[in-house]
């Protein structure tokens, strides 16, 4: 049920993005959800996110009627009382209050609970029309001026119909983790006619909702709705805080500041009123905290955490505003003979954010620079060394997938710049590209050098799998030819110390004085609702040294761990 294979799909294959686009554009519809999803108040589960020191936003839905489905602008107004506690039976209920909710923002509501205590566990929940929700629990960050543990999953790119969430079931499980951070795909656009695509074991299994492309504000609702109906998304909601950003999917496949690939104006609109719904769609939806608007380009996801000493974690937007590929809407790989590839015109961030970032890596009172970035960042050269997997692109001696920061090699360069004289050491965490790395970040990958002091690797990046969407295997079909491209791609780029193309599942970042590790964790199947998990790889970094090395193994208990309230 995979839509036919165009050049842009074999290309990003190629670098193992993997997104498929939609053949032919479909009417929106308006229709709202069906009427037994609006069976249950709160049966789109609860969450919380944004983690500062002091204080975290609380996010449910309510459904106050059987004709208030998501998307339908219909349902009354309804007070909702929440409640945050220092105990999971809530006999100490820390804070409290009431809010209104309507069919303006989809019956969606969210708090922000301020004047908590830092590196702190809660639970929270909330109430409406006789009915209590489930019991979520969250925590605030580890910004104390202490230096404590940090420990996180970062998870990228879920189809519905890809297959099942049980990666989130894993990462719920975990009771060692301090936050979740999504790096975008949180859902996909495609409907379920020939742009659908997962295994033909799931056809009539996992359907979209709506059923074709998502367009309207209308789609947008319904479709984040049916995502969060998924047992596992929900239990991974409920047993952390996230911290999320958007990818292209949330709008349509690769975006850029005037477009889209998978955005046809005269039979879908205009697209900036198409990104405008979608935009909403998902700050109503999601557990985010949007930062001051003040001279935003657009809406500014971009925003900046700290954990105290040890690290800050700065989330970067580089869809939005970036400028169109290179080769227009096809994602093309190109030559290294183009100028455009390092035109400075030419911006992956607006300037704002560009500043920003780069500032925020002078900074030296943390040991760690974490940034959440959706596109692989470091140099990936396609060449002769490819294996005959990729034959069909007709590369030549080189080649670069423009989708990513390979196309904006300017702002590549100013961020590899600034990262060589960043006050701590630089750590970027991907996701899109459905595929597991571990790569150092060399100011020149041309004279790369594994180990020793010639190495002038100024960062590393670690890339976590997708939870369902298709990657190598599936893309190139089969185990075999995925192995084949990851071990080319590895020989024509050293720098890239780890890569696999066949697993499913998510990554766990730990982060300690003296080095981060990444886990990379995989399920046995997307196709099995009962799947099994098993550890893959794990490599890490230690301070200073801004390399990569393999790891011995996952990594154990952390060394401290957030206060809970003695009740």
């Amino acid at each position: 049920m995979t839509p036919p294979l165009d050049r842009r799909t074999l290309l990003k294959a190629g670098a193992a993005a993997g997104g498929l686009v939609a053949v032919g554009a479909r009417p929106a519809s308006a229709q709202a959800a069906p009427a037994q999803a609006a069976t249950s108040v709160f049966r789109h589960g609860v969450a919380s996110g944004d983690p500062l020191g002091t204080a975290v936003v609380l996010w449910t839905r309510v459904t106050p009627s059987r004709d208030a489905a998501p998307g339908s602008g219909r349902g009354a107004s309804t007070t909702v009382v929440w409640e945050l506690a220092d105990d999971p039976a809530f006999r100490a209920v820390r804070r409290t209050g009431t809010v209104r909710t309507a069919a303006t923002s989809d019956h969606t509501v969210k708090v922000d609970v301020t004047g908590l205590s830092p590196y702190t566990r809660y639970w929270y929940r909330f109430r409406a029309l006789g009915v209590t929700s489930p019991v979520g629990r969250t925590q605030t960050a580890a910004d104390d001026g202490r230096l404590h543990a940090l420990r996180l999953a970062f998870v990228s790119c879920a189809n519905w119909t890809g297959g099942y969430f049980t990666g989130y079931r894993y990462v719920a499980r975990r009771d060692d983790l301090d936050l979740v951070l999504h790096l975008g795909d949180y859902l996909y656009e495609y409907g379920n006619a020939e742009d659908r695509y997962g295994p033909a074991t799931l056809v009539g299994e996992r359907e979209h909702d709506p059923a074709t492309e998502m367009v309207s504000l209308s789609d947008y609702r319904r479709r984040h709705a049916q995502y969060k109906t998924d047992p596992d998304l929900q239990a991974a909601h409920a047993a952390h805080p996230w911290i999320v950003v958007l990818d292209d999917h949330e709008v349509a496949n690769d975006t850029y500041d005037t477009g889209a690939e998978n955005h046809t104006e005269g039979a879908e609109g205009a697209f900036g009123t198409r990104r405008t719904r979608a935009y909403q769609a998902y700050v109503e939806w999601m557990p985010i905290r949007l930062p001051d608007q003040t001279g935003a380009v657009g809406v500014r996801f971009w925003r900046r955490f700290s954990f105290g000493p040890l690290a800050d974690l700065s989330v970067i937007d580089t869809r939005q505003n970036r400028s169109i590929p290179l080769d227009g809407v096809q994602g093309a790989l190109v030559g290294t003979d183009l100028a455009g590839l390092t035109d400075p015109s030419r911006v992956l961030m607006e300037p704002a954010q560009m500043a920003w970032l780069t500032d925020g890596l002078r900074d030296d009172a943390v040991r760690w620079h974490l940034i959440g970035n959706q596109t692989v960042f470091t140099r990936v050269a396609l060449g002769r060394s490819t294996p005959q997997a990729l034959a069909p692109l007709g590369l030549g001696s080189a080649a670069f997938n423009t989708d990513q920061w390979d196309g904006y090699q300017d702002d590549q360069r100013q961020v590899l710049q600034a990262m060589a004289a960043a006050g701590g050491d630089p750590v970027v965490l991907t996701g899109d590209i459905h595929s597991s790395w571990a790569n150092d970040c060399p100011l020149d990958p041309s004279a790369y050098v594994p180990v020793g002091p010639l190495n002038d690797s100024v960062g590393v990046e670690f890339v976590c799998p997708s939870i369902t969407s298709d990657g190598f295997t599936e893309i190139l079909g089969g185990d075999e030819a995925a192995l084949a491209a990851t071990t080319g791609l590895q020989v024509t780029n050293p720098h890239v110390r780890y890569l696999d193309g066949i697993g499913h599942g998510f990554a766990v970042l730990d982060v300690t004085p003296e080095r981060v590790q990444s886990d990379f964790w995989f399920v046995s199947s997307r196709e099995d609702q009962d799947a099994t998990l098993r550890y893959a790889s794990g490599w890490q970094s230690t301070r200073g040294s801004r390399q990569v090395v393999a790891a011995r193994g996952p990594v154990g208990a952390r060394s401290d761990r957030p206060r809970t309230a003695v009740v």
